[in-house]
């Protein structure tokens, strides 16, 4: 791996459209030249599902059909775009720890010395909040230098963008820094005034806004990337300049989560500013 890899994650609660935008990022990123891992980390294995245009085998099902015996070419697909993919997995639905198909791709990973290969960028797409080890272990290990968190208006999404901001100052001291939020599901600009508090708060840098779209849905339903089917869209401008933005290799080093009091006084806050101002819209 050369010094000048960049090693991104991406993390938000559940559903906040991680994967659609990670996947898009690594297509963009590829676009331009660069050579692109994307590593999905997530029990559904569908980070690299636009990417590929279907499911690949994962990390934790090919360790245990090999049983120990697993290649490069076993977890490692090329999509058509460019970008190199790897899915983590994980078990079944209620059927153990979700964390485990991470720590197991940790594993394989040094193994096989796949991240020391010569990558210009090594993408992370992990699942939820920072409450398991297992998730935090892209920053736990330092396989990551920046990260960026994608949110939304709605209180949880902040919340859990607040959990994931502890977990970076957890691991700051292995080098891991803040890159930004990625505000996503934006429907005016009304709307943007919670995270723009959160964002003056914590001093954590807004560097991408994604307004709701319908090109972002018809292609996820289409499981096509944003470039080929809608390109030269806003949207697909937006990706472009959150690219350049990591490639600039920009972060922020005095980013401070909130304590739960904190988080408490800010509800209370948009509560009173932000409700008043979508009632009159």
């Amino acid at each position: 791996m050369s010094e000048k890899t960049k090693r991104i994650a991406f993390y938000g609660k559940g559903g906040i459209g991680k994967s659609t935008i990670a996947s898009n990022l690594s297509a963009v990123l590829a676009s331009e030249g660069r050579k692109v891992l994307h590593i999905g980390c997530d029990p559904k294995a569908d980070s690299t599902r636009l990417l590929m245009g279907r499911r690949i085998p994962t990390v934790l099902e090919q360790q245990l059909e090999h049983q120990g015996t697993i290649r490069r070419e076993d977890i490692l697909f090329q999509s058509s775009c460019g970008v190199w993919c790897i899915e983590a997995g994980g078990p079944r639905a209620g059927r153990g720890c979700a964390g485990i198909g991470i720590t197991t791709m940790a594993d394989t990973l040094d193994c096989l010395e796949i991240l020391k290969e010569d990558w210009d960028v090594i993408l992370y797409d992990v699942l939820g909040d920072v409450v398991c080890g297992g998730f935090a272990m892209p920053m736990r290990k330092h396989f990551v230098d920046k990260v960026y968190i994608v949110t939304s208006p709605d209180f949880m999404s902040l919340y859990a963008a607040n959990n994931i901001m502890r977990g970076v100052a957890s691991y700051a001291y292995g080098g891991v820094r803040m890159g930004g939020l990625v505000l996503n599901h934006l429907k005016g600009v009304s709307e943007e005034e919670p995270v723009r508090r959160f964002s003056e708060l914590t001093g954590a840098e807004i560097c991408a806004r994604l307004e709701e779209s319908v090109q972002i849905k018809a292609a996820d339903y289409r499981q096509e990337l944003l470039q080929e089917r809608y390109p030269k869209t806003p949207v697909c401008r937006v990706l472009e300049d959150l690219a350049a933005h990591i490639i600039a290799g920009r972060s922020m080093d005095a980013v401070r989560p909130l304590s739960e009091l904190e988080m408490d006084e800010f509800r209370q806050e948009i509560s009173k500013i932000g409700v008043e101002l979508w009632e009159r819209l």
